[in-house]
């Protein structure tokens, strides 16, 4: 199977064999590097990482699974390019498909990426949009294949807390493209949008996955693994901060919600980064606003031997080294 010239925007633009594809191909690229025998694809491709949002690992990740395949890579970022200030994202990606062999987008709006894709001669990758987090979800696969050693179909996870945006809508689908029971518990009005839920479901039918969308917290009965994410960003005003937290304080991944899924070898993921202690200027905002040490995970649970965190942050590079190597080599 050749997914060699497509663009990486959602997890909706792939089968399930090529999702299965893409899982494989990380599992092969992470055993050679960590044997040493690992081949470089890329040598000679120049790759454009553009960053309008901020970012540790995918712009690390990006960075060292495009070197680690002898590519080199430009970054740019909302001070450093034109785009969306004096240069639209359709002329953008007409320029630099002239110079680069593929473009990575990290930023707002799902629209930018998806327009440089339809105007870019060489591939686009979503690095994040609010609506999608395809190279996070892809890791999230091959985390919980890696942990478990089950079968797609015999994995259970729940993503706990808002699931309106990026992380919860990708984990659904890239769960349903696999075929795995997943659980979303949030509140009603923080579940995903309702067209994301039908295309989930759709997909499911395919596949055989069974999708749960709840607002018990026994939603989690029997899951392998539960995921979270950050509540809040920073920047958003103080009336959003003080809903979204009057929403989530039951959803808050601790210990008794672990206890609470029935399964001793319960593992806890997180895209990261994560508000689990007061040691970051925007933890002790929110400690200095609300009296909260922790918001969405406790650091109990964070740095506990259910947490697979670090572990899944590694595999965003041999996730994303997979994506570059499907699509360019």
């Amino acid at each position: 199977m050749s997914l060699k010239g497509r663009h990486f925007l959602r997890e909706l633009d792939f089968s399930p064999s090529e999702w299965r594809e893409l899982l494989a191909l990380t599992a092969e690229l992470k055993a050679a590097r960590r044997e040493g025998t690992e081949v470089q694809r890329l040598t000679g491709a120049n790759i454009a990482l553009i960053f309008e949002k901020t970012s540790t690992r995918t712009r690390s990740a990006f960075e060292v699974a495009a070197h680690s395949q002898g590519a080199q890579v430009t970054q740019m970022d909302g001070n450093s390019s034109q785009l969306g200030h004096k240069e639209s994202p359709a002329d953008t990606a007409r320029v630099l498909s002239r110079l680069f062999d593929g473009i990575e987008y990290r930023g707002a709006k799902q629209a930018t990426v998806e327009t440089m894709a339809r105007y870019s001669s060489v591939p686009v990758w979503n690095g994040l949009t609010d609506e999608w987090h395809p190279t996070q979800s892809l890791c999230d696969m091959f985390t919980m294949r890696e942990a478990s050693g089950k079968d797609d179909r015999d994995i259970t996870f729940a993503y706990v807390g808002d699931a309106r945006f990026n992380v919860g809508c990708s984990l659904l689908v890239g769960g349903a493209l696999l075929g795995m029971d997943v659980r979303i518990v949030a509140p009603k009005k923080l579940l995903p949008p309702d067209e994301v839920v039908r295309e989930a479901l759709a997909v499911a039918e395919e596949t055989g996955a069974r999708i749960t969308l709840t607002e018990e917290l026994d939603g989690v009965v029997g899951c392998d693994f539960v995921h979270t994410d950050i509540w809040v960003s920073m920047g958003e005003p103080e009336s959003v901060w003080t809903e979204r937290i009057l929403l989530l304080q039951d959803y808050q991944v601790n210990g008794a919600l672990l206890e609470r899924t029935g399964v001793p070898d319960v593992k806890f993921m997180h895209c990261l980064p994560a508000y689990h202690n007061r040691d970051t200027s925007v933890g002790e905002q929110v400690f200095s606003r609300f009296g909260l040490p922790e918001l969405e995970v406790t650091d109990e649970v964070f740095e506990s031997d259910a947490s697979i965190v670090f572990d899944q942050a590694e595999n965003r590079m041999h996730s994303i080294k997979a994506i570059l190597v499907a699509t360019l080599s």
